[in-house]
């Protein structure tokens, strides 16, 4: 479709220099992984190519601090690029911020949470290795959280469990839906340590070699959308990890999770980038410019008409909560930054699907067509507002509760 209409997920407008040069590198990207991403969702298969890709201009580094090698992106500047990212594939996207995360988190984030001289020395030190993993070996970690219980939400201790033995840890358990499972070289375990009276205070995040013994792969992958994900189960028994493998001191994930809660919010732009290519493609069927398909004029139908104005609204809607929230997240956020951050972790996910729903209605029947990627972008879209750690549901029962009570406060007060 013509430059000129073709909107940006975090419009050009408001950025800097840095971020418009990574974005750009996306976008240079981005028509090829749209291309493969029909044959990752039919195959349910992993965006290798696409991973290269980014390997390959230097993508993988984006959240490592620059010190380190790394492209350095701030928590607003990993938002904007991975809306872009998820512009041309939902699935690279989302697997993307598994990875970039645990760069991030261990970065910028950490650098702004209280740590002892020692811990910080600590960190410091292994941090170090961690990113030269990425940035000289290519290397690609994940993430996974759930387990199928209440503590991927924070109300309960992660039941993977990490046992302190002489020069490491021992871990054992399960994580399900674990995104890039048989592609990371790593992945970021959320545990527990396994000790009396376990709490969500004892949460160790440990690196956990993809390739170490007592580390398995089980189990099918066909689900409804974010197929290319593949979200297997990843089993550890007796896991033996070492105490360098700790991408946080003890006790420093959980004073994150506490105090920098936008750190929750980094599925959103995945879906962001979703939104706006539901949007374009519509635009573009309207005007008769999908290429393959013949050159049809449908824009001269009022129905049609109304329908886009709507999609613009809702997407200039989300897009604008979208960019105020990701520019104002940081350490120790307001009362009303934290309610904020839910309203837009919500709005993102419901408003991707809606506009993917209103894009099928609009563009009908060949809409349905797995040639054609509205289809791919609705169940993609259907997926968002199940995920956690901030699904749908929490952030309305946490924008709830918290507007109405104050830390600690109840009825019986």
């Amino acid at each position: 479709m013509p430059e000129d209409l073709a909107l940006a997920p975090a419009s050009d407008i408001g950025m800097n220099d840095r971020q418009r040069e990574l974005v750009d590198k996306v976008r240079k990207l981005g028509p090829t992984w749209a291309e493969r991403a029909f044959k990752y969702d039919e195959d349910a298969s992993f965006p290798f190519e696409n991973y290269d890709d980014m390997k390959g201009n230097g993508l993988l580094s984006l959240c490592v601090p620059d010190q380190y090698g790394g492209l350095g992106a701030d928590f607003p500047t990993y938002c904007i690029v991975a809306a872009e990212m998820g512009r041309w594939c939902g699935a690279t996207a989302l697997t993307f911020n598994m990875h970039a995360c645990s760069a991030l988190w261990t970065g910028s984030l950490a650098d702004d949470l209280d740590m002892s001289g020692q811990e910080r020395e600590q960190h410091e030190e292994r941090r170090k290795e961690h990113y030269r993993r990425i940035v000289e070996d290519g290397k690609i970690y994940a993430q996974p959280f759930s387990e199928g219980s209440a503590a991927a939400a924070g109300k309960a201790p992660f039941g993977t469990l990490a046992t302190k033995v002489e020069g490491g840890w021992l871990l054992n358990g399960k994580k399900i839906f674990a995104s890039l499972s048989g592609a990371a070289d790593y992945y970021g375990v959320l545990c527990t340590e396994d000790k009396p009276d376990k709490s969500v205070r004892d949460t160790l995040y440990i690196a956990v070699p993809a390739d170490a013994e007592g580390v398995d792969i089980v189990g099918p992958w066909d689900p409804l959308g974010m197929r290319a994900t593949v979200s297997r189960t990843l089993l550890m028994k007796d896991a033996f990890v070492p105490d360098a493998a700790e991408l946080m001191p003890r006790g420093v994930y959980f004073q994150a999770a506490s105090r920098w809660p936008h750190m929750f919010m980094t599925l959103s732009p995945s879906y962001m980038g979703i939104a706006q290519a539901a949007y374009e493609f519509t635009v573009a069927y309207l005007r008769g410019e999908v290429e393959g398909l013949p050159p049809v004029k449908r824009r001269m139908y009022p129905t049609k008409q109304i329908a886009v104005a709507e999609m613009f609204v809702k997407l200039q809607q989300t897009r604008a909560l979208f960019e105020r929230t990701i520019n104002e997240a940081r350490v120790d956020p307001s009362k009303e930054e934290r309610l904020r951050a839910y309203a837009t972790q919500y709005t993102i996910m419901e408003s991707a699907n809606e506009l993917c729903r209103l894009a099928i209605r609009t563009c009908g029947g060949q809409s349905m067509l797995k040639s054609l990627p509205l289809e791919r972008l609705y169940r993609d879209s259907r997926c968002g507002s199940l995920m956690l750690p901030w699904t749908a549901e929490i952030c309305l029962d946490r924008l709830g509760r918290e507007a109405l009570y104050e830390p600690g406060e109840s009825d019986d007060d």
